[in-house]
């Protein structure tokens, strides 16, 4: 069932006279139109007696200047046709000279003047043509244009009123002329100008339309009603006027006449999705929530009804059950039904996947991606999503294979080439990774913080790889890119804390970083550690401390660190327990299970 806002496709809004004229023009196919000017300006003089001087009666012109003027004509035509427009220019002006009353010249100078956009010159010369000729049809249609072109839209209306009155069987300057009116906000004289097409061809779907919607536009709402049962009238086998009925009572608040008229599309079509929607929207006013959504289930079992169209309601449910999970169902419903009806559009696999990773079901919602790429695997934004996903499930393997193929369809995305670096990175391919980092960041645009990513994790790759001076410039770039990276200000002052370099700076870095993101046990550990580098034990305790309580009361490390804090505080019973604990949690440095048998601390 057509709505009102989609019938704004069959608004004529140019009249076929117009566009024939701007056709031939711009493909500069005018030689029929030439001939024809031609005919009746330049008309072939009377055989005489008369020496060249005489007067020729039909233009006032000797036939000496007769001649020349045709001359001139025909030339600045054969420039015009091949293109040669200054030219042409010139050679119009001096016909033009020559006989100062050539309406053809005159328009042909305006054509030319209207292609070069000299909008005035344009004006000009279109009106003294139009006014020479009042009766040729394309003075009229050029002269309406160049008014058109300079924002004169009452004058406009006022070439097409003489068109119809020169031309009354010429009902595209109706429709052309009504259009005007509208534009003017003459409601009442656009109707009057739909009423004369009636009057003459019998109801149409353009005008009906466009008099009903004025009617609207107008508060007038028993013509509107009118309007729409001369159209089921006219045309009752035909579901969607009856449609736009409901429609009109629907939003006057007249439930049971829509009702009715939605029953009568039914009668005639009884799978017409948009009365379905229409209905759907009639029970929703009810109250009566479960029949509206068989309503809805209904129009989106049809094929009738687009993909697009099924796409946004399912994102209105999208918005809505953010507030009301208990529509989950239906939208869980709703799509499965897009993707059996439209097994072919990715757009439906797509949806259906943001639903499903909204609510957090990643498996269900990868695979629902995948098929949308199967389908189409152009669209990068797909892509993007499923690798979010894989990030989301930690799947490696799957996100490395799939982030290169990403990579080699699109090469000049960094976002392929940022999960790239992270699935080789943790598959421990720490040249890959570092590799697809170095690529993907030279296309990174305007986004320093993703950017200081980058390079975080460059400076990451580099200190596996064991280049500790590779890696501290990388991180130096990622912080002045961003100097509030809480994760490169972590990871780089605990490796120096490690290779115990530059320990101030260390310091100062993780004391930001903490300052930045407190209650991180992972930050506090690195921020206690990095005293217990300095010697500074009872400050060390303390981080540490603040780290096993925050969560690391099963974290080895945590608690190995905390073991050597206590033993250089010599406490050594204490340090030997929490060396302990850090082995019964997965604790695993090298030296370890020596500082348990010894009781005794190694570095």
């Amino acid at each position: 069932m057509a709505t009102l806002a989609q019938l704004d496709k069959n608004n004529i809004l140019t009249s076929s006279a117009s566009s024939l004229f701007s056709l031939l023009f711009k493909n500069n196919k005018f030689v029929v139109v030439v001939v024809l000017l031609l005919a009746f300006s330049c008309k072939t003089p009377k055989t005489s007696t008369a020496d060249s001087s005489s007067k020729n009666p039909d233009n006032g012109l000797s036939d000496k200047d007769l001649i020349l003027f045709k001359r001139l004509f025909i030339d600045a035509n054969k420039e015009r046709i091949l293109g040669n427009y200054d030219m042409a220019e010139v050679l119009f002006s001096q016909a033009l000279k020559v006989d100062p009353n050539s309406s053809a010249t005159m328009y042909e100078l305006a054509n030319i003047y209207s292609f070069q956009n000299n909008k005035n010159q344009a004006l000009f010369y279109s009106k003294k043509a139009a006014m020479l000729d009042p009766k040729n049809v394309w003075f009229q249609l050029l002269h309406a244009g160049c008014l058109k072109e300079n924002k004169m839209p009452n004058e406009v209306a006022a070439v097409y009123e003489r068109l119809i009155k020169d031309n009354p069987d010429n009902y595209d300057f109706y429709y052309e002329l009504a259009n005007l009116y509208i534009y003017l906000n003459k409601s009442n004289d656009a109707i009057k100008t739909y009423n004369k097409i009636e009057t003459a061809i019998g109801i149409t779907e353009e005008s009906s339309m466009q008099k009903l919607k004025l009617y609207k536009a107008n508060n007038n709402f028993e013509k509107a009603v009118e309007e729409a049962k001369k159209l089921i009238r006219t045309f009752p086998k035909d579901a969607k006027y009856y449609g736009i009925l409901g429609e009109l009572y629907q939003e006057k608040g007249m439930s049971d006449k829509a009702f009715e008229a939605y029953n009568e599309v039914i009668k005639i079509d009884s799978t017409n999705a948009y009365v379905h929607l229409s209905l759907a929207d009639y029970y929703r006013n009810l109250k009566q929530n479960d029949k509206a959504f068989q309503e809805i289930k209904l129009a989106f079992k049809s094929n009738q009804l687009d993909i697009d169209t099924k796409a946004k309601i399912l994102l209105s449910y999208y918005d809505i059950t953010e507030s009301f999970p208990e529509l989950k169902t239906d939208a869980d419903e709703l799509c499965k039904i897009i993707v059996e009806v439209h097994p072919d559009e990715a757009k439906s696999f797509a949806v259906y996947g943001d639903f499903l990773f909204r609510d957090k079901k990643f498996e269900l919602a990868r695979v629902q991606y995948r098929k949308a790429i199967s389908l189409d695997k152009e669209k990068y934004a797909l892509w993007n999503q499923l690798l979010v996903i894989e990030s989301e499930l930690s799947d490696f393997p799957s996100m490395q294979k799939e982030s290169k193929e990403a990579m080699e369809l699109f090469p000049n995305q960094p976002l392929p080439y940022f999960f790239n670096g992270i699935s080789n990175y943790q598959l421990k391919n720490y040249s890959d990774a570092l590799s697809a980092w170095s690529e993907g960041k030279e296309f990174v645009f305007d986004d320093n913080i993703f950017l200081s990513d980058f390079y975080s994790f460059m400076g990451d790759a580099q200190n596996q790889l064991q280049n500790t001076d590779a890696s501290d410039a990388a991180y130096d770039k990622s912080l002045e890119l961003n100097p509030n990276n809480a994760g490169v200000l972590n990871n780089y002052s605990y490796f120096l804390s490690l290779r115990n370099k530059n320990l101030e700076k260390a310091e100062a870095m993780s004391k930001k970083c903490n300052a930045l993101v407190p209650e991180n046990n992972s930050y506090q550990d690195t921020y206690g550690w990095i005293l217990y580098q300095m010697k500074k034990y009872d400050d060390a305790k303390v981080w540490i401390g603040k780290a096993i309580n925050n969560g690391g009361k099963t974290n080895g490390t945590l608690l190995e660190h905390y073991g050597d804090v206590l033993f250089q505080l010599g406490e050594t019973d204490e340090a030997t327990k929490y060396w302990k604990d850090a082995k019964a949690h997965g604790g695993n440095s090298v030296l370890l299970d020596k500082k348990i048998a010894d009781k005794k601390l190694y570095e």
